[in-house]
Protein backbone atom coordinates (compact mmCIF):
# COMPACT_ATOMS: atom_id res chain seq x y z
CA UNK A 1 0.00 0.00 0.00
CA UNK A 2 1.44 3.39 -0.89
CA UNK A 3 1.07 6.96 -0.77
CA UNK A 4 0.08 9.83 1.30
CA UNK A 5 -0.62 8.83 5.13
CA UNK A 6 -4.24 8.70 6.10
CA UNK A 7 -6.64 9.91 8.97
CA UNK A 8 -8.88 6.92 10.19
CA UNK A 9 -11.83 7.26 12.66
CA UNK A 10 -13.21 4.18 13.70
CA UNK A 11 -16.49 4.06 14.89
CA UNK A 12 -18.13 1.64 17.53
CA UNK A 13 -22.11 3.29 17.51
CA UNK A 14 -24.08 3.47 20.96
CA UNK A 15 -25.86 0.95 21.84
CA UNK A 16 -29.21 2.16 22.37
CA UNK A 17 -31.24 5.48 22.79
CA UNK A 18 -33.62 3.78 25.36
CA UNK A 19 -33.15 3.20 28.88
CA UNK A 20 -31.84 -0.28 28.54
CA UNK A 21 -28.68 0.49 27.27
CA UNK A 22 -26.93 -1.24 29.86
CA UNK A 23 -24.15 1.64 30.52
CA UNK A 24 -22.54 1.39 33.32
CA UNK A 25 -23.04 -1.75 34.13
CA UNK A 26 -21.98 -3.83 31.20
CA UNK A 27 -19.31 -1.58 28.87
CA UNK A 28 -17.49 -3.63 26.39
CA UNK A 29 -13.52 -2.73 25.38
CA UNK A 30 -14.15 -2.03 21.24
CA UNK A 31 -11.53 -5.02 20.68
CA UNK A 32 -12.28 -4.95 16.71
CA UNK A 33 -11.41 -1.46 16.37
CA UNK A 34 -8.18 -1.99 18.72
CA UNK A 35 -6.78 -4.46 16.36
CA UNK A 36 -7.64 -2.19 13.05
CA UNK A 37 -6.22 0.37 14.77
CA UNK A 38 -3.06 -1.15 15.43
CA UNK A 39 -3.01 -2.28 12.01
CA UNK A 40 -3.23 0.97 10.75
CA UNK A 41 -0.73 2.63 12.94
CA UNK A 42 1.87 0.26 11.64
CA UNK A 43 1.35 1.70 8.11
CA UNK A 44 1.68 5.30 9.44
CA UNK A 45 -1.93 6.04 9.56
CA UNK A 46 -3.30 8.48 12.14
CA UNK A 47 -6.45 6.79 14.00
CA UNK A 48 -8.81 8.42 16.24
CA UNK A 49 -11.35 5.81 17.99
CA UNK A 50 -15.09 6.84 19.01
CA UNK A 51 -17.26 4.76 21.18
CA UNK A 52 -20.54 5.60 21.61
CA UNK A 53 -21.19 3.77 24.81
CA UNK A 54 -18.59 5.84 26.87
CA UNK A 55 -17.59 9.33 24.87
CA UNK A 56 -20.59 12.46 25.97
CA UNK A 57 -20.53 14.00 22.46
CA UNK A 58 -22.30 12.50 19.37
CA UNK A 59 -20.42 10.45 16.43
CA UNK A 60 -22.00 12.88 13.76
CA UNK A 61 -20.15 15.99 15.89
CA UNK A 62 -16.78 13.30 15.85
CA UNK A 63 -17.04 12.87 12.18
CA UNK A 64 -17.36 16.37 11.16
CA UNK A 65 -14.50 17.27 13.71
CA UNK A 66 -12.11 14.15 12.75
CA UNK A 67 -12.01 15.36 8.56
CA UNK A 68 -10.82 11.64 8.48
CA UNK A 69 -10.35 10.00 4.69
CA UNK A 70 -11.48 7.11 6.04
CA UNK A 71 -14.71 6.35 8.60
CA UNK A 72 -14.87 2.69 9.60
CA UNK A 73 -17.95 1.46 11.33
CA UNK A 74 -18.93 -1.90 13.34
CA UNK A 75 -21.74 -3.35 15.44
CA UNK A 76 -24.60 -5.56 15.48
CA UNK A 77 -27.80 -5.65 14.68
CA UNK A 78 -29.57 -3.92 17.11
CA UNK A 79 -26.66 -0.77 15.89
CA UNK A 80 -27.77 -1.25 12.24
CA UNK A 81 -29.72 1.95 12.35
CA UNK A 82 -26.64 3.87 13.98
CA UNK A 83 -24.32 2.42 11.26
CA UNK A 84 -25.73 3.71 8.25
CA UNK A 85 -27.16 7.20 10.39
CA UNK A 86 -23.28 7.75 10.70
CA UNK A 87 -22.52 6.22 7.39
CA UNK A 88 -24.56 8.88 5.69
CA UNK A 89 -23.17 11.24 7.68
CA UNK A 90 -19.04 10.50 7.05
CA UNK A 91 -20.20 10.23 3.63
CA UNK A 92 -21.18 13.23 3.51
CA UNK A 93 -17.92 14.81 5.03
CA UNK A 94 -16.41 12.71 1.82
CA UNK A 95 -15.12 10.30 3.41
CA UNK A 96 -14.50 6.60 2.31
CA UNK A 97 -17.11 4.72 4.19
CA UNK A 98 -16.77 1.02 5.67
CA UNK A 99 -18.86 -0.84 7.74
CA UNK A 100 -17.70 -4.20 9.01
CA UNK A 101 -18.33 -5.97 12.53
CA UNK A 102 -20.28 -9.51 13.20
CA UNK A 103 -23.73 -7.72 11.78
CA UNK A 104 -22.20 -6.81 8.58
CA UNK A 105 -21.09 -10.39 8.20
CA UNK A 106 -24.10 -12.54 8.29
CA UNK A 107 -26.32 -9.48 6.95
CA UNK A 108 -24.11 -7.31 4.31
CA UNK A 109 -27.27 -7.07 1.97
CA UNK A 110 -29.11 -4.81 4.37
CA UNK A 111 -26.02 -2.46 4.39
CA UNK A 112 -26.10 -1.98 0.08
CA UNK A 113 -26.87 1.58 0.62
CA UNK A 114 -25.65 4.23 -2.10
CA UNK A 115 -23.21 6.30 1.21
CA UNK A 116 -21.59 2.53 1.82
CA UNK A 117 -18.60 2.43 -0.04
CA UNK A 118 -17.26 -1.17 1.37
CA UNK A 119 -18.86 -3.95 3.72
CA UNK A 120 -16.12 -6.17 5.49
CA UNK A 121 -17.34 -9.71 5.70
CA UNK A 122 -14.81 -11.41 7.07
CA UNK A 123 -12.19 -11.29 10.43
CA UNK A 124 -9.69 -10.49 7.67
CA UNK A 125 -9.23 -6.93 8.58
CA UNK A 126 -6.19 -6.83 6.35
CA UNK A 127 -8.60 -6.37 3.88
CA UNK A 128 -9.13 -3.24 4.70
CA UNK A 129 -5.74 -2.23 3.06
CA UNK A 130 -6.52 -3.27 0.01
CA UNK A 131 -9.56 -1.04 0.26
CA UNK A 132 -8.02 1.90 0.47
CA UNK A 133 -5.37 0.92 -1.83
CA UNK A 134 -8.51 0.58 -4.31
CA UNK A 135 -10.81 3.54 -2.95
CA UNK A 136 -8.01 5.79 -1.82
CA UNK A 137 -4.80 5.38 -3.79
CA UNK A 138 -6.64 4.12 -7.12
CA UNK A 139 -4.84 0.90 -7.78
CA UNK A 140 -6.75 -1.15 -9.68
CA UNK A 141 -4.69 -4.33 -8.67
CA UNK A 142 -5.89 -4.17 -5.17
CA UNK A 143 -9.70 -4.24 -6.24
CA UNK A 144 -8.95 -8.05 -7.75
CA UNK A 145 -7.11 -9.06 -4.01
CA UNK A 146 -10.79 -8.11 -2.08
CA UNK A 147 -11.93 -11.16 -0.64
CA UNK A 148 -14.58 -11.19 2.26
CA UNK A 149 -15.49 -7.84 0.79
CA UNK A 150 -18.98 -6.29 -0.69
CA UNK A 151 -18.32 -3.33 -2.79
CA UNK A 152 -20.08 -1.33 -5.57
CA UNK A 153 -18.81 -0.42 -8.47
CA UNK A 154 -20.62 1.28 -11.83
CA UNK A 155 -23.53 1.36 -9.45
CA UNK A 156 -24.39 -2.20 -8.66
CA UNK A 157 -22.87 -4.06 -5.69
CA UNK A 158 -20.57 -7.15 -5.61
CA UNK A 159 -19.49 -9.63 -3.23
CA UNK A 160 -16.47 -11.29 -2.97
CA UNK A 161 -16.48 -14.33 -0.25
CA UNK A 162 -13.45 -14.92 1.94
CA UNK A 163 -11.83 -17.55 3.23
CA UNK A 164 -11.26 -18.54 7.09
CA UNK A 165 -9.41 -15.95 8.92
CA UNK A 166 -6.33 -17.07 10.98
CA UNK A 167 -6.77 -15.46 14.26
CA UNK A 168 -2.89 -15.93 14.90
CA UNK A 169 -2.31 -13.18 12.05
CA UNK A 170 -4.04 -10.56 14.10
CA UNK A 171 -1.48 -7.86 15.41
CA UNK A 172 -1.63 -6.98 19.45
CA UNK A 173 -4.62 -4.61 20.08
CA UNK A 174 -4.05 -1.12 20.49
CA UNK A 175 -5.34 0.10 23.92
CA UNK A 176 -4.71 3.57 24.16
CA UNK A 177 -8.31 4.13 23.86
CA UNK A 178 -8.86 2.13 26.64
CA UNK A 179 -6.54 3.07 28.74
CA UNK A 180 -7.42 6.90 28.70
CA UNK A 181 -10.54 5.53 30.16
CA UNK A 182 -9.22 3.60 33.14
CA UNK A 183 -12.61 3.77 35.60
CA UNK A 184 -15.27 2.36 32.33
CA UNK A 185 -15.31 -0.60 30.29
CA UNK A 186 -16.50 -2.78 33.12
CA UNK A 187 -18.35 -6.25 34.03
CA UNK A 188 -20.47 -5.86 36.32
CA UNK A 189 -18.99 -5.02 39.71
CA UNK A 190 -15.72 -5.52 38.12
CA UNK A 191 -13.96 -2.22 36.51
CA UNK A 192 -12.00 -1.74 34.36
CA UNK A 193 -12.02 -5.48 32.41
CA UNK A 194 -10.05 -5.54 29.37
CA UNK A 195 -11.85 -7.98 26.09
CA UNK A 196 -9.05 -10.88 25.15
CA UNK A 197 -9.90 -13.11 22.28
CA UNK A 198 -7.95 -16.62 21.95
CA UNK A 199 -10.44 -18.11 19.45
CA UNK A 200 -12.52 -17.14 16.71
CA UNK A 201 -15.65 -19.62 15.63
CA UNK A 202 -17.20 -22.17 18.03
CA UNK A 203 -16.98 -25.94 17.45
CA UNK A 204 -20.76 -26.30 18.97
CA UNK A 205 -24.06 -25.99 16.75
CA UNK A 206 -26.43 -24.79 18.31
CA UNK A 207 -29.79 -23.97 16.13
CA UNK A 208 -30.58 -20.60 17.74
CA UNK A 209 -26.87 -19.22 17.80
CA UNK A 210 -25.81 -17.92 14.70
CA UNK A 211 -21.92 -17.34 16.20
CA UNK A 212 -20.93 -21.26 14.95
CA UNK A 213 -21.37 -19.68 11.27
CA UNK A 214 -18.90 -16.83 11.51
CA UNK A 215 -15.13 -17.19 10.32
CA UNK A 216 -16.95 -20.11 7.22
CA UNK A 217 -17.93 -22.20 10.22
CA UNK A 218 -14.06 -22.73 11.26
CA UNK A 219 -12.45 -22.99 14.37
CA UNK A 220 -9.42 -20.44 14.59
CA UNK A 221 -7.40 -20.44 17.71
CA UNK A 222 -4.26 -18.98 19.04
CA UNK A 223 -1.25 -20.36 20.83
CA UNK A 224 -1.98 -20.07 24.57
CA UNK A 225 1.57 -18.77 25.60
CA UNK A 226 0.74 -15.75 22.81
CA UNK A 227 -2.29 -15.25 24.80
CA UNK A 228 -0.86 -15.37 28.48
CA UNK A 229 2.10 -12.76 27.41
CA UNK A 230 -0.82 -10.55 26.23
CA UNK A 231 -2.69 -11.06 29.38
CA UNK A 232 0.46 -9.97 31.44
CA UNK A 233 0.70 -6.66 29.69
CA UNK A 234 -2.44 -5.44 30.01
CA UNK A 235 -2.66 -2.90 32.82
CA UNK A 236 -5.88 -3.86 34.26
CA UNK A 237 -7.06 -6.60 36.74
CA UNK A 238 -9.44 -7.99 35.33
CA UNK A 239 -9.85 -9.97 32.10
CA UNK A 240 -12.60 -10.79 29.86
CA UNK A 241 -11.94 -13.87 27.58
CA UNK A 242 -14.57 -13.23 24.87
CA UNK A 243 -14.65 -16.40 23.13
CA UNK A 244 -17.69 -17.94 22.21
CA UNK A 245 -16.55 -20.75 24.21
CA UNK A 246 -13.63 -20.94 26.13
CA UNK A 247 -14.18 -24.14 28.19
CA UNK A 248 -13.65 -26.79 25.52
CA UNK A 249 -10.28 -28.17 25.70
CA UNK A 250 -8.74 -29.61 28.56
CA UNK A 251 -4.83 -29.61 27.69
CA UNK A 252 -5.56 -26.08 26.21
CA UNK A 253 -7.10 -24.77 29.96
CA UNK A 254 -4.43 -26.77 31.78
CA UNK A 255 -1.64 -25.10 29.20
CA UNK A 256 -3.46 -22.03 30.03
CA UNK A 257 -3.32 -22.36 33.58
CA UNK A 258 0.21 -23.37 33.91
CA UNK A 259 1.42 -20.55 31.73
CA UNK A 260 -0.53 -17.96 34.12
CA UNK A 261 1.16 -19.87 37.56
CA UNK A 262 4.63 -19.83 35.97
CA UNK A 263 4.38 -15.80 35.32
CA UNK A 264 2.52 -15.40 38.72
CA UNK A 265 -0.14 -13.19 36.76
CA UNK A 266 -2.87 -11.53 39.28
CA UNK A 267 -5.94 -11.14 37.84
CA UNK A 268 -9.52 -12.16 37.72
CA UNK A 269 -10.67 -13.45 34.92
CA UNK A 270 -14.79 -13.84 33.13
CA UNK A 271 -15.53 -16.12 30.18
CA UNK A 272 -18.24 -18.53 28.15
CA UNK A 273 -18.36 -22.05 29.14
CA UNK A 274 -20.86 -24.94 28.66
CA UNK A 275 -22.60 -26.22 31.45
CA UNK A 276 -21.99 -29.86 30.16
CA UNK A 277 -18.16 -29.07 30.07
CA UNK A 278 -18.27 -27.79 33.49
CA UNK A 279 -20.27 -30.27 35.16
CA UNK A 280 -17.63 -32.96 34.10
CA UNK A 281 -14.54 -31.25 34.91
CA UNK A 282 -14.73 -29.70 38.31
CA UNK A 283 -11.01 -30.56 39.14
CA UNK A 284 -10.23 -28.05 35.66
CA UNK A 285 -12.70 -25.70 36.92
CA UNK A 286 -11.18 -25.55 40.47
CA UNK A 287 -7.79 -24.88 38.85
CA UNK A 288 -9.23 -22.08 36.71
CA UNK A 289 -11.10 -20.54 40.36
CA UNK A 290 -7.28 -20.79 41.41
CA UNK A 291 -5.87 -18.85 39.09
CA UNK A 292 -8.67 -16.07 39.47
CA UNK A 293 -11.93 -17.21 37.74
CA UNK A 294 -14.47 -15.02 38.90
CA UNK A 295 -17.38 -14.72 36.18
CA UNK A 296 -18.11 -17.84 34.35
CA UNK A 297 -21.49 -17.26 31.93
CA UNK A 298 -22.74 -20.21 30.92
CA UNK A 299 -26.03 -21.42 28.57
CA UNK A 300 -28.34 -23.15 30.78
CA UNK A 301 -31.08 -22.14 28.45
CA UNK A 302 -33.92 -24.31 29.46
CA UNK A 303 -35.41 -26.21 32.67
CA UNK A 304 -36.87 -28.63 30.47
CA UNK A 305 -34.83 -31.63 28.63
CA UNK A 306 -37.11 -31.08 25.33
CA UNK A 307 -36.30 -27.33 25.06
CA UNK A 308 -32.47 -27.94 25.15
CA UNK A 309 -33.15 -31.16 22.24
CA UNK A 310 -34.92 -28.26 20.56
CA UNK A 311 -32.47 -26.37 20.25
CA UNK A 312 -29.65 -29.05 19.48
CA UNK A 313 -27.66 -27.74 22.44
CA UNK A 314 -26.12 -31.15 23.26
CA UNK A 315 -26.32 -31.09 27.08
CA UNK A 316 -29.23 -31.54 29.25
CA UNK A 317 -30.89 -29.95 32.55
CA UNK A 318 -29.03 -32.29 34.72
CA UNK A 319 -25.66 -30.55 33.65
CA UNK A 320 -27.39 -27.36 34.06
CA UNK A 321 -27.61 -28.15 37.79
CA UNK A 322 -24.32 -29.93 38.33
CA UNK A 323 -22.86 -26.96 36.95
CA UNK A 324 -24.09 -24.97 39.62
CA UNK A 325 -23.48 -26.94 42.48
CA UNK A 326 -19.61 -26.70 41.29
CA UNK A 327 -19.51 -23.39 40.76
CA UNK A 328 -21.19 -22.53 43.86
CA UNK A 329 -19.16 -24.92 45.87
CA UNK A 330 -16.13 -23.49 44.15
CA UNK A 331 -17.23 -19.77 44.68
CA UNK A 332 -16.90 -18.75 40.98
CA UNK A 333 -19.94 -16.78 40.27
CA UNK A 334 -22.52 -18.53 37.39
CA UNK A 335 -24.00 -15.80 34.98
CA UNK A 336 -27.15 -18.58 34.22
CA UNK A 337 -28.06 -17.44 31.10
CA UNK A 338 -31.52 -18.71 29.90
CA UNK A 339 -33.87 -18.43 26.94
CA UNK A 340 -37.34 -17.03 27.30
CA UNK A 341 -38.95 -18.89 24.58
CA UNK A 342 -41.81 -18.03 22.30
CA UNK A 343 -43.23 -21.03 23.30
CA UNK A 344 -43.79 -20.19 27.16
CA UNK A 345 -47.06 -19.85 28.79
CA UNK A 346 -47.64 -18.19 32.12
CA UNK A 347 -47.06 -21.18 34.08
CA UNK A 348 -43.68 -21.54 32.50
CA UNK A 349 -42.81 -18.03 33.88
CA UNK A 350 -43.53 -18.48 37.11
CA UNK A 351 -41.84 -22.33 36.51
CA UNK A 352 -38.67 -20.67 35.33
CA UNK A 353 -38.35 -18.09 38.51
CA UNK A 354 -38.78 -21.28 40.93
CA UNK A 355 -36.02 -23.16 39.57
CA UNK A 356 -33.67 -20.17 39.73
CA UNK A 357 -34.64 -19.55 43.09
CA UNK A 358 -34.19 -23.33 44.16
CA UNK A 359 -30.87 -24.08 42.35
CA UNK A 360 -29.55 -20.94 44.05
CA UNK A 361 -28.50 -19.49 40.86
CA UNK A 362 -27.69 -15.76 41.80
CA UNK A 363 -26.29 -14.30 38.69
CA UNK A 364 -28.77 -14.33 35.83
CA UNK A 365 -30.16 -13.26 32.18
CA UNK A 366 -32.62 -13.52 30.20
CA UNK A 367 -32.49 -13.54 26.21
CA UNK A 368 -35.98 -13.57 24.51
CA UNK A 369 -35.91 -16.22 21.93
CA UNK A 370 -35.06 -14.18 18.91
CA UNK A 371 -35.06 -15.85 14.75
CA UNK A 372 -31.78 -13.72 13.99
CA UNK A 373 -31.69 -11.59 10.90
CA UNK A 374 -30.39 -13.21 8.01
CA UNK A 375 -29.89 -16.60 9.16
CA UNK A 376 -32.01 -19.99 8.23
CA UNK A 377 -34.02 -19.66 11.78
CA UNK A 378 -35.40 -16.05 10.43
CA UNK A 379 -36.62 -18.24 7.43
CA UNK A 380 -38.28 -20.36 9.09
CA UNK A 381 -40.17 -18.23 11.39
CA UNK A 382 -40.70 -15.02 8.54
CA UNK A 383 -44.04 -15.30 9.11
CA UNK A 384 -44.31 -14.66 12.30
CA UNK A 385 -41.70 -11.70 13.00
CA UNK A 386 -43.97 -8.68 13.91
CA UNK A 387 -40.98 -5.91 13.41
CA UNK A 388 -38.43 -4.74 10.82
CA UNK A 389 -36.46 -2.72 13.39
CA UNK A 390 -33.53 -4.11 13.66
CA UNK A 391 -32.95 -2.08 16.90
CA UNK A 392 -35.15 -5.10 18.79
CA UNK A 393 -33.26 -7.73 17.71
CA UNK A 394 -31.40 -6.93 20.98
CA UNK A 395 -33.02 -10.28 22.98
CA UNK A 396 -34.70 -7.42 24.90
CA UNK A 397 -37.99 -7.44 22.81
CA UNK A 398 -40.10 -9.99 21.25
CA UNK A 399 -39.70 -9.91 17.70
CA UNK A 400 -41.69 -13.10 16.54
CA UNK A 401 -45.14 -13.77 17.62
CA UNK A 402 -45.73 -16.22 20.81
CA UNK A 403 -46.86 -19.37 20.44
CA UNK A 404 -49.54 -19.17 23.23
CA UNK A 405 -49.91 -15.70 24.01
CA UNK A 406 -50.72 -12.34 22.90
CA UNK A 407 -47.52 -9.76 22.65
CA UNK A 408 -49.36 -7.76 25.33
CA UNK A 409 -49.40 -10.70 27.82
CA UNK A 410 -45.82 -12.18 26.65
CA UNK A 411 -44.42 -8.58 27.69
CA UNK A 412 -46.80 -8.77 31.36
CA UNK A 413 -45.09 -12.24 32.22
CA UNK A 414 -41.78 -11.04 31.15
CA UNK A 415 -41.30 -8.04 32.66
CA UNK A 416 -43.03 -9.86 36.31
CA UNK A 417 -40.19 -12.46 36.08
CA UNK A 418 -37.85 -9.57 35.39
CA UNK A 419 -38.83 -7.62 39.03
CA UNK A 420 -39.08 -10.84 40.61
CA UNK A 421 -35.98 -11.93 40.08
CA UNK A 422 -34.06 -8.39 40.89
CA UNK A 423 -36.20 -8.37 43.71
CA UNK A 424 -34.30 -11.27 44.49
CA UNK A 425 -30.94 -10.37 43.79
CA UNK A 426 -31.15 -7.23 45.92
CA UNK A 427 -32.22 -9.62 48.68
CA UNK A 428 -29.28 -11.62 48.15
CA UNK A 429 -27.06 -8.68 47.72
CA UNK A 430 -26.18 -9.08 43.85
CA UNK A 431 -25.61 -6.45 42.13
CA UNK A 432 -25.90 -4.11 44.82
CA UNK A 433 -23.87 -1.07 42.65
CA UNK A 434 -27.02 -0.77 40.64
CA UNK A 435 -30.07 1.21 40.85
CA UNK A 436 -32.97 -1.28 40.91
CA UNK A 437 -35.63 1.32 42.00
CA UNK A 438 -34.91 2.60 38.41
CA UNK A 439 -35.07 -0.64 36.50
CA UNK A 440 -37.79 -1.83 38.59
CA UNK A 441 -39.79 1.02 38.19
CA UNK A 442 -39.27 0.91 34.46
CA UNK A 443 -40.34 -2.42 34.51
CA UNK A 444 -43.53 -1.91 36.07
CA UNK A 445 -44.09 1.19 33.41
CA UNK A 446 -43.44 -1.26 30.55
CA UNK A 447 -46.36 -3.46 31.85
CA UNK A 448 -49.26 -1.19 32.01
CA UNK A 449 -47.79 0.50 28.67
CA UNK A 450 -50.85 0.17 26.29
CA UNK A 451 -49.29 0.65 23.00
CA UNK A 452 -45.57 0.09 22.45
CA UNK A 453 -43.56 1.89 19.57
CA UNK A 454 -40.99 1.14 17.52
CA UNK A 455 -38.29 2.92 19.73
CA UNK A 456 -40.04 1.68 23.20
CA UNK A 457 -37.14 -0.80 25.16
Amino acid sequence: MGGRKLTFLLIHPEISRTRYDFVGVIENECLELEYISAMLKEEGHKVTLYDGQIETFGAAHAIREAKADVVYICGRARQENFMLEYCQCAKECGAVTVIGGLHAQLCHERMYRPYVDFILTTFDIYQILDIVDCAVYHNEAALERLAGVCFQQDGTWNYRAGEPFDIRRLPRPDRSYFNSFPHRYQYLELDHAAWVRTAYGCPYRCSFCHRNRMNMGQLSCRDIDDVVDEIAQIDAGNIYIVDDDFLYDTDRLNQFVEEVRKRKIDKKYICYGRADYIAHNPDMMKKLKEIGLYYVLSGLEAIEDSYMERYEKRSDVENNVQSILICNRLGIRIMGMFIIDLGFRAKDFRALYRWIAEHQVRHVALSIFTPELCTPTYEQYRDRIITDNPSHFDYLHLVAQPDHMSVKSFYFHYYVLLIRLFLKARREGVYDFIDYGEYIRSFVANIFRRKRRNDDA
